[in-house]
Order: C-alpha cells, then sequence, then structure tokens
C-alpha cells in the first residue's frame, strides 16, 4: 500500500528534490518553489521519504508532536537506522522524557542569562576583528564565525579555552557527511565521552556555568523519582548542547558575509543605521536558515497531507528553507529586504522543540555584525575561493573569504 501512495504522489509532477545532491544543495530555492507550486506534498523514491514545503504544512507539523514524533530523531539517516536513543538527546525526544529534560536545560538559557552574556561575545569579537584592521582580507567563518561562538559556548560549558577548539572540531564531526552522501549513523553516534574528564574537574571545583548547574541539578523523572542526572545523561546533555551552540550561530555569520556581500545597497543602510541590525539578522535568518529541513517520524497512524495518505512509519521531511520563503506568508520570498516586517519564521522551529539556544543565537549574530560592520563598512565575497560546508544536516559556509574596502 505504501508503494502505491508513493506512486501516485511521485507521478504528479517531475521535480526532483534530493538533500544530498550538491547541485541542487548549492543553491535550493528553485527547487523549493517548484516542490510549492506542483508537489506540495513530495515523495522521493531514492531515499524513501516524504517532504512538505509550503510554510503553513511545515508550521503544522511542528507544532504536531503526537503525529509527527521526534523520539527516532531529526534527521533522515538517524530515523531509519532505528537505534535506541541514549537519555538526553534533547532534540530526539517526545514527551514526557522530552518535557523534563527540556525544562531542566532551560534554567541554563533564561533571558537574563542570555543579556549578561553581550559583554562578553562583544569582547570575543573584538579580539577576532582588530588585528584584521588595515588587512585586505578577511574570512567571515574561520576568523570570526568558527571562533566566537565557540568561545561562548565553552564559556557557558565550562571547557578551558584551551581545549574549546579540539571540543567544536570533535562535536562538529559528528554533523559532517562527504559531499553527496548520507550520514554514517553508528548505535553510539552520540556519547559524550569528550566531557568525562571536565565533568570530574567541574564536580571537584564547581564554577558558574550549564555543567556545574546540570551536575547538582535535581529533578522528578518520568518515573517520579527525584534524582540528579546520571553521567551518561550529563554527557550526551553536554555534546547535544556543545553542536547546537556551534553549528548553526557559525553558518548564520557565514550568511551574514555572504547575503550582505551580494546586497551592497542594504548592507550601507546598516552602517548608516545600526539600529537596524536586529531586524536584519530575523531576515538573513528567514532567507538563509542554517538548517533547512528536519525530519520526523510518523507516529502510530497513517496521515493524509493535500489529499494523500502518508503512511505510518514514514519519514516526513519539514523544508524550512522553502517555507520562510513561501510568497503565501513572505511577498516575494525569494527577495532579501532587511525592512521586511517578518512576525514569525521557522529557523528556529516550533512548537515543544522550538531551539532553547535561540535568543543567544539572535544576540551572537547581531554583535557579530555591529562589529564587523564597524570596521569594515564594504566587502566583496571572495567566491573563488569559498566553499559551502559538505554536509546535508546544516547548509552553510565552510570557508568565506572576502577582500575588504
Amino acid at each position: 500500500m505504501a508503494k502505491e501512495v508513493a506512486a501516485v504522489v511521485s507521478s504528479m509532477t517531475d521535480v526532483y528534490y534530493d538533500p544530498y545532491d550538491v547541485g541542487i544543495n548549492a543553491d535550493p530555492y528553485p527547487v523549493y518553489r517548484r516542490l510549492r507550486e506542483e508537489a506540495p506534498l513530495y515523495y522521493n523514491d531514492v531515499h524513501d521519504f516524504y517532504a512538505v514545503s509550503r510554510y503553513d504544512d511545515v508550521e503544522r507539523g511542528l507544532l504536531d508532536a503526537q503525529t509527527y514524533i521526534s523520539g527516532k530523531g531529526a534527521i533522515i539517516e538517524v530515523i531509519r537506522a532505528d537505534i535506541q536513543m541514549p537519555p538526553g538527546v534533547l532534540i530526539f525526544e517526545d514527551p514526557p522524557t522530552h518535557t523534563i529534560h527540556r525544562r531542566l536545560l532551560s534554567r541554563a538559557f533564561t533571558p537574563r542569562r542570555v543579556a549578561e552574556l553581550e559583554p562578553k561575545i562583544r569582547e570575543l569579537c573584538v579580539a577576532c576583528l582588530d588585528p584584521l584592521v588595515g588587512a585586505d582580507r578577511f574570512d567571515f567563518i574561520a576568523d570570526l564565525g568558527a571562533q566566537m561562538p565557540m568561545r561562548v559556548i565553552g564559556m557557558l560549558l565550562g571547557i578551558p579555552e584551551g581545549d574549546q577548539e579540539s571540543v567544536r572540531d570533535h562535536v562538529d564531526a559528528n554533523l559532517r557527511t562527504k559531499e553527496g552522501e548520507p550520514m554514517k549513523v553508528k548505535e553510539n553516534f552520540i556519547t559524550g565521552e569528550i566531557f568525562g574528564d571536565y565533568i570530574d574537574w567541574r564536580a571537584k571545583h564547581p564554577s558558574d556555568d550549564i555543567m556545574t548547574e546540570l551536575l547538582n541539578a535535581e529533578f522528578e523523572d518520568e518515573t517520579g523519582t527525584r534524582r540528579h542526572l546520571t553521567r551518561a545523561e550529563l554527557l550526551t546533555y553536554l555534546e547535544v548542547v556543545a553542536g547546537a551552540g556551534n553549528e548553526t550561530t557559525t553558518r548564520l555569520i557565514g550568511w551574514a558575509g555572504k547575503v550582505l556581500g551580494d546586497h551592497p545597497d542594504q548592507r550601507a543602510h546598516l552602517v548608516a543605521d545600526p539600529a537596524r541590525i536586529p531586524n536584519a539578522i530575523e531576515e538573513l535568518l528567514r532567507y538563509e536558515p542554517p538548517g533547512p529541513h528536519v525530519g520526523r517520524s510518523i507516529a502510530h497512524d497513517d496521515v493524509v497531507v493535500h489529499g494523500q495518505k502518508v503512511p505510518a512509519g514514514g519519514i516526513m521531511l519539514f523544508l524550512i528553507g522553502s517555507a520562510n520563503r513561501d510568497d503565501r506568508r513572505y511577498p516575494d520570498g525569494d527577495r532579501f529586504d532587511i525592512s521586511r516586517e517578518i512576525g514569525r519564521h521557522l529557523t528556529f522551529g516550533n512548537g515543544i522543540h522550538l531551539c532553547l539556544g535561540a535568543a543567544l543565537a539572535r544576540l551572537e549574530g547581531r554583535v557579530a555584525l555591529e562589529e564587523v560592520l564597524k570596521r569594515f563598512p564594504t566587502w566583496q565575497v571572495d567566491l573563488d575561493n569559498a566553499r559551502l560546508s559538505p554536509t546535508s544536516t546544516v547548509r552553510g559556509w565552510e570557508s568565506l573569504p572576502t577582500f575588504i574596502g
């Protein structure tokens, strides 16, 4: 029956979307537009997944955590691997466990705590950018995007500065794939073991950081037992936070360099009026989301989407990058406009899995752009030497060298 349904869905159009296709990934937006118009429910028979691309469908699906579950993963390869998730992988959990773990971790990302980070974030940006003043070029990724977010999340977690780069590289390696290839998923692909020694140190030397807070936190688990996090849970928490805190903000900074390089007139408006930068960050997040899609497993019953039945157990991909440019929601959605009245976009997800670090990412993006524009009001991207990241899980720049002035 599932094959028959897929055949019906696939026969409606010849449009082809493949998250592993390097050519599509370089500029997915023409394909997204065709999907929205010709195949609002799409089926890929090569990788056996369904996808929705319109804003209303993506928003509705992300809000429906009972039909579209996260407990099997949020990445196609992870869902298909059907592995037992270790406790603490917040983004791959369903209620009630997810509710308990999210409430516990949210203590570390309160508005007050995030706001207090601004002076340190600015200091880190200044340290990255001041040595480049007077140079004729700099790289948005190597010189800033791969540095500042790593330092911020390392500081939050309580990782010694000298170890932050190696921790970042270890965590980021889990998100890397070869060009055009799916992620290779192992049973223990998230263990957090790299944080073991730091946990032991922090247990004896507490500080004002997330690691210390989680070590000491007491909570009531899904069985009604009052307890602390186990070592395995804590290790997993730390790896998840470290990965989320590094990768997406790095990509946001890269997209700021690329998109504003492509729109020098709008960049000039930001130089003249820095008060417009917060809205520009929202438009950047809408226009080029670092996480272009998120997957869910269809829980217990078949669902009907756009008049077609999709079988229980199937994989649904929510195309956030497409939804964010849907003209039904954002008039002329493929146009970048720092003056746009954006309202809600879906870059940070929606519903119970709305990104806990959204406020921190916005703050880092704003401060980074403010400090870049103070020093370098004009630049031109060196596209001959720029490289997109070779991964299907996030979309952004591995390297973005620019000519200054």
